[in-house]
């Protein structure tokens, strides 16, 4: 069964009474190209086991058991459970677990069914109203896997990708290059989907390598600090900065200036260090 042929889709889809559903972002791949070049971005391999987030009908997914010893797949649509039996029938390690990601304990889940491998590797063609939502808890629960490769909104995946310190950056940006190291793979046009969206999409890899290269000894005063920074992003950060840590805009200057941080400056121009260095400094005083 082609999986990307238009036509075969649309009649999979009427067989099965199925409608596309706006409130969970569905769009099917239909271009050929683009499922095993995320597979083989993504680093599959045999003796390896991949987990994927949302499977459509199955050509991720179908892309991922060729080249993965077993696939675990996170659905949260039960109506695609009658596609998915006809579409992945001739593979016998495929496992989808039909739950809400954002709501799933993912290192239990990793530890229950993917237990004996050492690599694993997380795909997704990830719904665009999840992207933030669902990369962050990839990131911040420390799952023991080697890369994460999703594709998402062209827009988001430049946002996510931009050094710390340019216009482009966010706080998603620093949190993303504090946990992993991002790569911009490729570019994938709307005519890509079915539907179509308004938008283009990019698929980007963020390496995951344990533990994070930078060193503050209090995380969550750092992502504090990082998110205050950027909740009025291009103005200067000390006034949102200040009132968030209940600090005197006096006293917040003055450890700026410590830190070689103009206290004019505006979040998108300091680098990772300056936000690492600004942690240390406040948590020490």
């Amino acid at each position: 069964m082609e999986l990307t042929n238009i036509n075969t889709v649309k009649d999979l889809l009427n067989r099965n009474g199925f409608s596309f559903s706006k409130a969970l972002g569905q769009n099917f791949l239909i271009n050929p190209s683009v499922c095993p070049r995320i597979a083989e971005n993504g680093g599959c391999h045999k003796g390896s086991a991949a987990i994927e987030i949302g499977t459509g009908i199955g050509v991720l997914t179908k892309e991922l058991a060729l080249r993965c010893d077993k696939v675990i797949a996170v659905e949260i649509d039960e109506r695609l459970k009658p596609i998915l039996d006809e579409t992945l029938a001739d593979f016998d390690n495929i496992e989808i677990v039909f739950a809400d990601v954002l709501k799933t304990d993912l290192n239990t889940l990793i530890r229950e069914k993917l237990g004996e491998y050492e690599d694993i590797y997380v795909c997704a063609n990830l719904p665009y109203y999840i992207t933030s939502p669902v990369i962050m808890k990839l990131l911040e629960e420390r799952l023991p896997v080697r890369a994460v490769t999703v594709m998402v909104q062209k827009e988001a995946a430049d946002r996510l990708c931009a050094k710390v310190g340019t216009r482009e950056c966010g706080a998603v940006t620093v949190a993303v290059n504090y946990y992993s190291v991002p790569e911009l793979l490729f570019r994938v046009n709307r005519g890509s989907f079915m539907p179509s969206p308004n938008v283009d999409s990019a698929v980007i890899r963020l390496d995951i390598g344990g533990k994070t290269k930078y060193n503050v000894s209090d995380e969550k005063l750092f992502f504090r600090i990082v998110r205050a920074s950027f909740s009025q992003r291009r103005k200067q950060m000390l006034n949102p900065l200040s009132a968030a840590l209940g600090m005197e805009k006096t006293e917040l200057s003055e450890i700026l200036v410590q830190c070689g941080i103009k206290p004019t400056a505006r979040p998108e121009e300091l680098k990772m260090e300056e936000f690492v260095a600004l942690c240390e400094r406040i948590s020490a005083k």
